[in-house]
């Protein structure tokens, strides 16, 4: 079957969000990454500021504050028994589904490779890059001034924790990806060239 959904998983500072936005512009396909948090909050309910402030810890220590009252497009009687961040993940694991249901696209992040893993048309890309490539990319590119190793580490640490503990698989080990690409050692137009020709060979 041909490819049609890729998602991106990526180390902080190895450039994922920029380059799923330019793959998407190059195939004409619509690209998710933020926008999943604005579109989650908007079928659930749950105010954005909760999305963003545990959309990648992992729920293991959250307990239910309050009544959200929603759950997969219906209120669901077990609701209670979730975490705040498990009920955040159904509701964006929904959400990708639907997405994906819809045409292609291009999503980043949210476990989005293993909540579409049943799929046969989904193209599932990782990427990294050596700590001071990532480095100066976080300094030059997202302009966090005061970026270091530790805190590159403790956001992939977050990003790994979250993704272990939802999918009982370890985070950026190779053979659960179609492609990995370093992102330090290509260039941008020789990364999207490489997945482009990727998907439309698959």
């Amino acid at each position: 079957m041909k490819k049609k959904i890729i998602t991106i998983s990526r180390q902080f500072g190895s450039g994922g969000r920029g380059i799923g936005k330019l793959l998407a512009d190059r195939l004409d396909i619509p690209f998710y990454d933020k926008e999943l948090i604005e579109l989650a909050s908007k079928e659930s309910g749950i105010d954005e500021r909760i999305f963003k402030s545990e959309g990648e810890e992992t729920g293991r220590f959250y307990q239910v504050l309050g009544a959200i009252g929603y759950a997969l497009g219906s209120p669901a009687g077990g609701i209670y028994e979730y975490s705040i961040n498990d009920q955040l993940y159904l509701v964006q694991a929904n959400i990708i589904e639907q997405l994906a249901n819809e045409g292609p696209c291009v999503i980043v992040g949210r476990c989005a490779d293993y909540v579409l893993a049943d799929r046969e048309d989904v193209l599932n890309i990782y990427l990294c890059a050596d700590m001071d490539e990532r480095l100066r990319r976080v300094i030059d590119e997202y302009h966090v001034e005061d970026a270091d190793e530790a805190m590159l580490c403790k956001v992939d640490k977050r990003r790994s924790n979250y993704y272990q503990y939802y999918t009982d698989r370890v985070w950026g080990k190779a053979e659960n990806y179609d492609l990995c690409i370093n992102t330090g050692k290509f260039d941008t137009d020789a990364i999207i060239g490489m997945i482009v020709d990727a998907y439309r060979r698959s």
